[in-house]
């Protein structure tokens, strides 16, 4: 064999062997949608958050304590301002409930206002309680790797699968290697983005580390957002289930 036949052959070796690495190394992208949902919920949790709505002309905030075992259950309880206290939300399966203390009145939201905003805010029904599952409802491709900087951060897009309950044309996520989630943008029927999420200032609670502040924007109306920042959280915590009842929606002693 020549030197020249030699150096190409080496060359295209050496190459394969680099591109046999980096395929070996891509992480699978549903593997990091199922991280991503672990990172932020966990089989169950219990968490304090407040949630801070802004408008052009407003903001309020309210004070919120949630419930959640997944799949099936989710609770959601305001705690403050006065006015509000009280007011819930609750989660079996695919049926949701609103108990508004004032008239003392169970609401059932039907699936068509899964998508309605909660208490005015930029999240959904469907956002706040988790009827949908992202790993369950959507396929999901590895688009691009940013290596820029000091943990990888991958994108990847979702697509639903055939006959799943769900709206969104497509979802974008950007998700670092550690299973942390930098945001997500949510795509209507016409393919624009509807709503954009990011997570950040990542701290330690509940023994892991997860973005403490959620901000959900609108894409058409910069001004109009709603910023969750978690205050205390547990994770993987024996919930019992007579917890997520309409009894103890509507009296939670």
């Amino acid at each position: 064999m020549s030197h020249k036949s030699f150096t190409l052959t080496a060359l295209i070796l050496t190459l394969a062997v680099y591109s046999f690495r980096a395929l070996a190394q891509a992480p699978d992208a549903e593997q990091l949608v199922a991280g991503m949902e672990d990172t932020l919920w966990s089989d169950s949790n219990h968490g304090r958050f407040a949630m801070r709505i802004e408008s052009e002309y407003w903001t309020r905030t309210l004070e919120l304590e949630a419930w959640m075992d997944r799949p099936e259950y989710t609770l959601i309880r305001i705690h403050a301002p006065k006015k509000e206290a009280g007011i819930g939300s609750l989660r079996i399966g695919d049926a949701m409930w609103n108990y508004l203390p004032k008239v003392d009145r169970t609401i059932k939201i039907p699936p068509s206002m899964m998508l309605q905003p909660w208490m005015g805010s930029n999240f959904s029904n469907d956002d706040l309680v988790k009827e949908s599952s992202f790993v369950e409802d959507y396929t999901h491709e590895l688009v691009e790797t940013d290596d820029s900087g000091e943990v990888p951060v991958y994108r990847i897009v979702s697509t639903p699968r055939p006959d799943a309950p769900v709206v969104w044309s497509r979802l974008e996520f950007r998700i670092r290697a550690d299973a942390i989630p930098v945001s997500a943008a949510y795509y209507g029927e016409r393919d624009q983005v509807v709503k954009r999420m990011t997570y950040d200032q990542i701290e330690t609670m509940g023994g892991r580390r997860i973005p403490t502040r959620w901000t959900m924007v609108d894409a058409d109306n910069p001004e109009s957002r709603t910023v969750i920042t978690i205050e205390s959280i547990e994770f993987d915590l024996p919930l019992d289930e007579a917890l997520f009842s309409l009894r103890r929606l509507r009296n939670p002693q």
